[in-house]
């Protein structure tokens, strides 16, 4: 049976599998011995505290043979225990190391005397008689992991640091999550013991000095400024957190009902819906079967380091090249094209005016050259640019959707129409051609250069454009000369929603990709929305019609043709990112998923030399090294479709997807070898023109990431 293979964060694949080889057994059979971890005991000085932290500490088997940095799992205790609390773990990390279901982590187990145990990691403020309170949240905070960093081979960056901790320890792990965001990037919150907005009577958080304040061993104000309501919304959401909550089902009643609302199953289910609003972190809750003991937090830590140790990394993440495009509105990016003289010219939709043009109202088109020239332009109304595409002369055609009169030709037009640009070398518009049905909307999504400068173009439309329409929304594939007239359109569709999204042209053959919601002409309908891929003759004729994916949702959005002849298209399958290729006669040559637990699809597709093809799209999951959010995907795929690498780069926010969930994103090969990609991003990058820009960037194709 296949078993997982760990591959390091920030090397270029993600997961592979490792298959076990078995034949006939020559001898007696032996027993596998597992390689384990080592604790042992250490102190660290601390001149905050005045003293030293003692500390157990966890290194995965051989260690001491490596060279490797490892991340580091910070685990506190609860109120009364001691650091040995934790060690019961040990097998836990050995048993999920040795699956590689995380990767090889050294766990720290500070203990906390202080305040007769009851210090809840917190600075306290108590200078009462018996037992004043210490500055605990920073021996722990800045002289531990001082420490620790110079001691055992870690990596000093947020993205390599987890704390964790069950009750008291959960309440402080919560804490320096939250309140030291640039030294964790996650927490798992066991049990934690966070009551809003105060503690019940019955709590030891009264007790010990922790939250008091002077002579009084509990303070209302302190309290409430130390914990978790009050740090929320001064989070920064550039440095993410993620949080696993979990608690047990069977976790102490109490009996006041003043109280009851304190119970930790009440306070981990507010801590959950609290913190999952907030847009700098990403939040899990698990309700387990359970009291206020190991029975729960043994298999929460399990799950806990299912879900947040395999986004831990030595590696810091790859981010997005500064300058953004864009301005201090909203804007979307709209295209990419490479250039002969190693230039790129890239299309978006502006909310405001760019480079000192004029804004002609709500959205613009704008095609910018970089090094070179910017060009805005459109009406009162919204236009949408969702393609451009390089000319031998240096020009661009430019192609998507205008709301108002673009080319002078359609005085009061409110629907949308379909437009094709195409400006010279020096940025000057030579001709707009604007089409599409009266009153009924037609938007184009794809955009490629026919042999003789002219253009083809996809998308759909509502209304009658090549005969009746077969149901809300047909597919079109249209035929545009060099001198922008409108030779051609053909209407593709079914009874249900049909849309075009990409289109690639290779010698005399086209491939049209998209989306329907039934069954098209030609096909079999298989079930939700379907992906489907077309084949036209140069003069529109189609010759074969195909669906891929399954009885979920599935959608092509984006197509090439490698330079082995083969069609890819690539897109999404039930929330993974699917690309399949087809030989010219219709048949499927090989098909690629990648799949996360979480949302992952395939935006645009670029064919490089040998057959191979970069694949790029967005993840919300791990396929290298999480920014944070949507994350830009990237995949190098060979010839038959085998993955050869695997990355992900981005902002702390969400990039190359919009607020609907779909991906505003593209890519295209340059003649240097590497892949231009352009798409959204919501993070902050340089000095970002606003919310919502434009970023341009060229990935290695060996690495996936930005060079």
């Amino acid at each position: 049976m296949p078993l997982p293979r760990w591959i390091a964060v920030g090397a270029p694949a993600v997961l592979v599998s490792l298959s076990l080889l078995s034949g006939p057994l020559t001898g007696p059979a032996e027993t596998e011995v597992r390689a384990e971890g080592t604790i042992t005991t250490g102190s660290a000085p601390s001149p905050a505290l005045g003293e030293e932290i003692a500390y157990n500490v966890y290194v995965p088997a051989g260690y001491e043979r490596g060279a490797d940095r490892h991340p580091v799992l910070y685990l506190l205790h609860g109120r009364g225990d001691t650091m040995q609390a934790w060690t019961r773990v040990k097998t836990v990390l050995d048993d999920m190391i040795a699956a590689k279901r995380i990767p090889p982590v050294i766990a720290v187990m500070p203990d906390a005397p202080w305040s007769e145990r009851g210090s809840w990691y917190v600075d306290s403020r108590y200078t009462g008689d018996g037992s004043p309170g210490r500055p605990v949240e920073t021996a722990l905070t800045r002289d531990l992991v001082a420490h620790v960093d110079a001691t055992y081979r870690t990596a000093p960056i947020r993205q390599a640091r987890l704390v964790g901790g069950y009750s008291m320890g959960g309440a402080g792990a919560l804490r320096f999550a939250l309140a030291h965001q640039d030294l964790f990037g996650a927490a798992a919150v066991l049990s934690p013991a966070v009551y809003t907005p105060l503690p019940p009577s019955d709590s030891s958080a009264r007790d010990h000095g922790a939250f008091g304040d002077g002579d009084d061993t509990f303070s209302d104000g302190v309290y409430r400024d130390l914990n978790y309501p009050a740090l929320l919304p001064e989070l920064d959401p550039d440095l993410p957190v993620r949080l696993f909550v979990a608690v047990g089902d069977d976790e102490y009643a109490n009996p006041d009902p003043a109280d009851a609302r304190h119970d930790l199953d009440f306070e981990s289910a507010a801590l959950y819906n609290a913190a999952r609003r907030s847009p700098a972190i990403s939040a899990q809750l698990r309700v387990l079967d359970g009291g206020h003991d190991w029975t729960v937090w043994t298999p929460a830590f399990e799950q806990a380091m299912s879900d947040l140790g395999p986004g831990l990394s030595v590696t810091p993440p790859a981010g997005l090249p500064a300058p953004l495009h864009g301005t201090e509105a909203t804007d979307w990016a709209g295209g990419v094209a490479a250039h002969a003289d190693g230039s790129l010219t890239i299309g978006y939709a502006a909310g405001g005016p760019v480079n000192g043009q004029e804004h002609q109202g709500r959205l613009d088109a704008v095609v910018t050259r970089t090094g070179g020239w910017t060009r805005q332009f459109g009406t009162e109304a919204d236009e949408r640019l969702y393609g451009v595409a390089a000319l031998p002369d240096g020009g661009v055609l430019a192609a998507g959707y205008t709301k108002g009169d673009l080319d002078g030709k359609h005085a009061g037009n409110a629907a949308d129409d379909a437009f094709v640009a195409r400006l010279d070398a020096a940025g000057d518009i030579r001709w707009i051609t604007q089409f599409g049905a009266p009153d009924a909307a037609d938007r184009l999504y794809g955009l490629t250069a026919a042999p003789d400068g002219g253009a083809y173009v996809t998308g759909y439309t509502r209304g009658a454009l090549d005969g009746p329409n077969q149901g809300d929304k047909d597919a079109i594939l249209a035929r545009l000369t060099s001198a922008g007239e409108l030779t051609w359109v053909r209407q593709y569709g079914g009874p249900g929603e049909d849309k075009a999204y990409g289109v690639a042209v290779s010698g005399s053959a086209l491939h049209v990709a998209g989306s329907a919601t039934a069954a098209m002409p030609g096909t079999t309908p298989l079930g939700g929305l379907d992906a489907w891929i077309a084949a036209y003759t140069a003069d529109g004729a189609r010759t074969w019609a195909a669906t891929a994916g399954g009885a979920g949702d599935d959608r092509f959005t984006a197509v090439a043709v490698t330079t082995t002849g083969l069609a890819v298209a690539t897109g999404a399958s039930d929330g993974d990112a699917l690309t399949v290729a087809y030989t010219g006669r219709g048949k499927q040559r090989w098909t690629h998923t990648l799949a996360t637990p979480s949302a992952d699809e395939g935006a645009a597709v670029a064919a490089l030399p040998g057959g191979e093809v970069e694949v790029v799209g967005y993840t919300r999951g791990l396929a290298g090294v999480q920014a944070g959010g949507a994350d830009v995907l990237s995949l190098r795929l060979d010839a038959r479709g085998g993955q050869l690498a695997a990355a992900q780069f981005g902002t702390a926010r969400d990039d190359a997807v919009d607020p609907f969930a779909e991906a505003n994103l593209y890519a295209t090969a340059t003649p240097s070898g590497q892949v231009a990609v352009t798409g959204l991003t919501y993070g902050a990058v340089g000095d970002a023109p606003g919310n919502g820009d434009v970023f341009l960037a060229t990935v290695d194709p060996a690495t996936g990431l930005p060079g």
